[in-house]
């Protein structure tokens, strides 16, 4: 079996492996880091992000400010350590991604642009224009690859982890002949991103399969709060199109929801109407469809200057413009779809796992931010704080080397069947819409649970080396643990909501843990704010 060895290993290159990879070159010049993907460096989640990083940069905006917002939106899940990390760590960041040459959105005096977005009590997104993540992504992956101690292993698909006498060593990997090799490292960070995937109706790219999550609970890591998944309110609704995500930004500039009758029926739900929290949103949507019976609401732009139109939401406009929409005088067709995962992998304020040499960074990883409801564009600032913190965190520790690794590659049977395994990838994503999605009930998820065991043991049996059944099998393995989870809550809470328990329960101001096959709670560490 093939070996090769580096000294820090990180799996997946959106904004958070790219970055964390980029501050451990920094750190420690002289080591060999591998940043493997499975397609190449412009493929991830964070590239298709619209709306922007949430920082405190203006005179009138407070880190407590962004914080307090952050825990109300987390609705008594989020970790107040993390938390005071991350809004008091953003403004550096900042001026870190403008040194790297991100070029932020300014205003006509040369000041940054900042937005508002749901549930910020500020304007302190700042943006370029409806492409941020893409922005982010391209001047880091330019600088990755521009870099000596950084080597890129593109079109590369890791199927576990190597562990040795409990701690973990590297991982294994499908070479392109459909060999299995490993890579030997003393540190290997997961950044591959969430699992949106797992839902037939996402905003996601097609890699989002959850991998990270379901590599590290095979291997024995802890995870945490799988059932908090947020739906984003607006995404393009058209028969045939992709899901494509219509900005929370469009809201924040001043687009109205309107129902087939031109109704702004949102502010029915809550008071602050289209600038409520997402899940609110989302569930206000998707209970105005049920009752109107209609397949679509609306996003309406005309309350927006046709020139603030043009210079904020360029890529929308193309996109639109495809499906023969003029945003400009047209309100875009929307509905919910899945669009980021709130729970994952337990980590430590500085991205270790429960499992010895193996950390995680970004949505992957469960750092405590978020609890049970991003607030909005925190996602993108998660990647860069967490992801220097582990980084000094890696490279200020002595890290222990195999000396002579007894790597032994995992058995591939060679009878798969692919289009069996299709077959159950699209059927996964399916259920876990019909049964898991915005509104949940008990005999839904039971049903749904047990259905996904049963694919899980198919997949071991078809298992075949190639990437359809490595994904298959981590889309299975992400649906069991989300199904778990949101079965084993009964109550509602952010962006968790069982029909059959609608109201939160002070009781349940615990965070959901799944280590192997048994399930259990932990304390959160936070009052839930007023």
């Amino acid at each position: 079996m093939n070996q090769t060895r580096f000294d820090a290993l990180i799996i997946g290159s959106g904004a958070a492996g790219l970055y964390t990879a980029l501050r451990l070159a920094d750190l420690a010049p002289n080591w060999r880091i591998g940043l493997v993907t499975k397609d190449n460096l412009s493929t991830s989640a964070s590239d298709w992000a619209q709306g922007g990083i949430a920082a405190v940069v203006d005179k009138d905006d407070a880190p407590q400010f962004h914080g307090k917002d952050t825990l109300i939106a987390g609705v008594g899940l989020c970790e107040v350590e993390a938390v005071d990390v991350l809004v008091n760590a953003a403004p550096r960041q900042i001026q870190n991604l403008i040194a790297l040459g991100v070029d932020f959105d300014r205003t006509e005096d040369g000041s940054l642009a900042l937005t508002l977005e749901a549930a910020h009590s500020k304007r302190r997104v700042l943006h370029s224009a409806d492409t941020t993540g893409r922005a982010l992504v391209s001047k880091l992956a330019a600088a990755v690859l521009q870099n000596p101690s950084i080597q890129v292993l593109s079109q590369t698909l890791v199927l576990d982890l190597y562990m040795e006498q409990s701690r973990c060593g590297g991982v294994f990997y499908l070479e392109e002949n459909q060999e299995i090799g490993c890579l030997i490292s003393p540190v290997v960070v997961l950044a591959t991103g969430g699992g949106a995937q797992v839902f037939s109706q996402n905003t996601n790219p097609p890699s989002s399969t959850g991998d990270g999550v379901a590599i590290a609970w095979r291997a024995g890591a802890v995870i945490r709060d799988m059932e908090f998944v947020q739906f984003h309110p607006t995404a393009l609704a058209l028969h045939n199109a992709p899901r494509f995500l219509i900005s929370e930004a469009v809201r924040g500039e001043g687009a109205h929801l309107i129902d087939h009758q031109g109704d702004r029926f949102a502010f029915n739900y809550h008071p602050q109407g289209e600038l409520a929290p997402r899940d609110v949103v989302s569930r206000a949507i998707f209970n105005h469809l049920q009752k109107t019976k209609e397949p679509t609401v609306f996003l309406d732009l005309q309350s927006i200057s046709r020139e603030r139109i043009a210079h904020r939401f360029p890529n929308i406009i193309t996109i639109c413009q495809q499906w023969q929409i003029d945003i400009f005088s047209t309100p875009i067709p929307v509905t919910p779809a899945a669009h980021y995962c709130m729970g994952g992998i337990v980590v430590d304020s500085y991205g270790a796992t429960s499992i010895e040499g193996l950390y995680a960074v970004g949505e992957t990883a469960s750092t405590g931010v978020h609890g049970a409801n991003r607030l909005a564009s925190n996602s993108l600032l998660e990647c860069f704080v967490f992801g220097e913190r582990l980084a000094e965190q890696v490279c200020s520790q002595p890290t222990q080397i195999f000396k002579n690794p007894k790597a032994i590659a995992p058995k591939l049977a060679d009878h798969g069947n692919s289009a069996t395994i299709q077959n159950i990838k699209l059927a996964i994503q399916n259920l876990s819409w019909q049964a898991a999605g915005i509104s949940r009930v008990q005999s839904d998820l039971e049903i749904a649970l047990t259905e996904i065991c049963t694919w899980q043991a198919e997949l071991n049996h078809f298992a075949e080396p190639s990437r359809l059944w490595i994904e298959t099998r981590n889309l299975a393995d992400y649906a069991y643990l989300l199904m778990r989870s949101a079965l084993f809550r009964t109550e509602s809470r952010g962006a968790h909501f069982r029909s059959d328990f609608p109201d939160p329960d002070p009781s349940w101001q615990v965070h959901t843990i799944i280590e192997g096959q048994e399930i259990g709670r932990s304390p959160a560490l936070l009052p839930i704010e007023p």
